[in-house]
């Protein structure tokens, strides 16, 4: 059972923590040298140790060689060391902010989670397994509290000042810098009943297109309207429906006669140059 509840441990952990391992084997002690100033805080030499060994670790258990993983961490301590002090500085920015306590208090409680699961009484009981299985608290926390302060600070200090932040002058400027971004062109959707004219019916169509208009008015169904009267080769199928069009790319011969249309009205007849009359509705 001892067994099984720690193995329990290191799953419960390992679904909180992207890193490979937490085993760190003891180390002398030695006088430690600042390798960066960080406005008040400091990146010293055993941090970079640390994050150096731990980063080969990781390597070596994804398959590497560790000579080869040794070289290539090696060869980017510039770039560890930069990390470090991104990590520091947003540290730093957390306590600026507020919301170290925060971390903290998440930290706290994701180690109550894991207690609970593994059925411990207290947090110290499960911190004294995890030192059996070779994985040091304090560590976890450290791995934790830089997830977290990254999660948070970038919420607080990035979402939130792009979403939230503006006020209302500053929302009102970049509106009226940016209207094309926001506004898009009036558009009208529109479907028509044609009926053809030639010389000698001309009259009687459109006595006949006045009389479709006078039965849409009156509440006739359009879909039946264009079976029955459209004399478009495909009016059956596409039940006198047209392409959606902006208000701007219309024709003055057709937005006149649409300016006063209302949604589900219909226009007067409207004749066109080619021959013919048109029925729109909206």
């Amino acid at each position: 059972m001892k067994l099984l509840k720690n193995v329990g441990i290191l799953v419960a952990l390992a679904a909180f923590s992207c890193l490979p391992t937490l085993a760190q084997e003891t180390e002398l002690k030695v006088i430690d040298e600042v390798v960066a100033q960080v406005n008040e805080g400091v990146i010293t030499l055993s941090r970079v140790k640390r994050e150096s060994k731990d980063l080969v670790e990781a390597k070596v258990q994804s398959g590497a060689k560790r000579e080869d993983a040794q070289k290539e961490v090696d060869e980017k301590r510039g770039q560890l060391i930069a990390d470090l002090i991104n990590e520091e500085l947003l540290v730093q920015k957390s306590k600026e902010i507020g919301v170290d306590k925060e971390i903290e208090a998440a930290i706290n409680q994701r180690l109550v989670d894991i207690m609970k699961q593994q059925n411990f009484k207290t947090v110290e009981e499960l911190e004294g397994a995890m030192r059996q299985q070779n994985i040091d608290p304090m560590e976890m926390r450290d791995v934790w509290r830089k997830q977290l302060t990254t999660e948070r600070v970038i919420s607080n200090e990035v979402d939130r000042k792009i979403y939230w932040g503006l006020n209302g002058k500053e929302l009102k400027e970049y509106f009226e810098k940016n209207k094309s971004k926001f506004t898009k062109p009036e558009t009208v959707s529109l479907s028509e009943i044609y009926l053809s004219v030639v010389n000698n019916d001309s009259d009687a169509k459109r006595e006949k297109a006045k009389d479709v208009v006078r039965q849409l008015r009156a509440g006739a169904d359009f879909a039946k309207m264009v079976t029955e009267h459209s004399e478009r080769p495909d009016a059956a199928k596409t039940k006198g429906k047209t392409e959606t069009l902006a208000v701007t790319e219309l024709s003055p011969k057709f937005a006149g006669p649409l300016k006063d249309v209302k949604a589900g009205g219909v226009t007067d007849p409207i004749e066109l140059d080619g021959g013919g009359l048109l029925i729109l509705r909206v």
